[in-house]
């Protein structure tokens, strides 16, 4: 439980028209400050923030609150992960009851490997860049440069201990506990991504957390993604959900694939609002998710015996967390099949 006091503090400590301005650029409109609202589509800005009454509210769509509830709806986080983001900001460290020595001493574990992925995702994208194979399979998928810089698209090169070049102590337990790295039986490391287009999976604070990587050539397996890490839960994430967020708010809607390059390629061809689940099936977290920024959701799977167990398994699981005023509907590829539940 955080304490009210500290709740409080923090409120003091944040000027919620630095924090709004930080995402949606504000206009000075006389004694507040005016923007399109950033949570429904509209072309006259009704979107107010109040400097003096730290409150924003929109006259369009009635979203309001505090800059913990801004946070919170703005980036699909929870209360308690709301304050602890802007805990970071203000150089705050969040009260913890109990076993608060070993959570802190976890968030620092955290934030290193957060660190070495953020390094290792800069050399991937690097090596994009100087690999014409790479840059030729990509042509070939129709991918622009625009549409790999948004995702951070990178490249793995072929070899076994190619990060060597980023981590000089490649022997670190931190490379093997972000999941960058493999260590055989007889104790020899190597990387764990070769040869492969990479792609960052980010969470919903902009930190990458995993990687997938798609082979260039032929070889198994096609798609290999990052193990469970401390960082990566796969049944928390949903790939490509902070690129999407503008669209998902201009379409209330969020169409979920079954991989990463199905959102790319959408994304590619203007539908923004797709996002994926990560060798998984679709989870309550990731209904949950999504609902708290979306009210109609539509599953887009393969026709195939897999796609329709997998849409079945989607169905129940998003039953459970419909409300009256949510949707959910599936889209059966192959089949022209298109089947709504209200």
């Amino acid at each position: 439980m955080i304490p009210e006091s500290f709740i409080q503090d923090l409120l003091g400590r944040v000027d919620i028209v630095d924090l709004v301005d930080s995402y949606v650029p504000l206009k000075k409109a006389g004694a507040n400050y005016s923007a399109c609202c950033p949570f429904h589509n509209e072309k006259t800005p009704s979107f107010t923030v109040s400097p003096s009454k730290q409150f924003y509210h929109c006259f369009g769509c009635g979203a309001h609150g505090t800059a913990i509830g801004f946070v919170m709806e703005y980036q699909g986080l929870g209360f308690v992960d709301a304050i602890k983001d802007l805990a970071a900001r203000t150089g705050m460290v969040v009260p913890e009851s109990e076993g608060g020595q070993a959570r802190q001493e976890n968030g620092g574990q955290l934030r290193a490997l957060v660190e070495i992925m953020a390094r290792a995702a800069q050399y991937y994208k690097e090596q994009l860049k100087r690999s014409p194979k790479a840059i030729e399979y990509c042509k070939k998928r129709g991918l622009t440069g625009e549409i790999a810089a948004r995702y951070g698209m990178g490249y793995a090169p072929d070899g076994w201990q190619n990060l060597q070049a980023v981590f000089p102590d490649y022997n670190a337990d931190t490379l093997k506990a972000a999941g960058l790295v493999i260590e055989n039986e007889a104790g020899r490391r190597y990387d764990r991504f070769r040869d492969r287009l990479m792609i960052p999976i980010i969470n919903q604070k902009g930190e990458i957390i995993a990687f997938g990587g798609r082979v260039i050539d032929q070889g198994e397996p096609k798609y290999l993604n990052s193990p469970e890490t401390p960082l990566f839960e796969k049944g928390r994430e949903l790939f490509g959900l902070p690129q999407a967020r503008q669209a998902l708010r201009e379409t209330n809607t969020a169409i979920v694939t079954e991989g990463y390059m199905d959102v790319i390629a959408l994304a590619q061809n203007g539908v923004g609002n797709a996002v994926a689940t990560l060798g998984t099936a679709t989870t309550p977290t990731h209904v949950q998710k999504l609902l708290r920024q979306v009210d109609r959701i539509v599953f887009c799977f393969d026709g195939d015996n897999a796609g329709r167990n997998a849409a079945w398994r989607a169905l129940q699981i998003a039953l459970e967390a419909l409300a009256d005023t949510t949707q959910i509907g599936f889209v059966l590829m192959g089949f022209n099949l298109l089947y709504g539940v209200a």
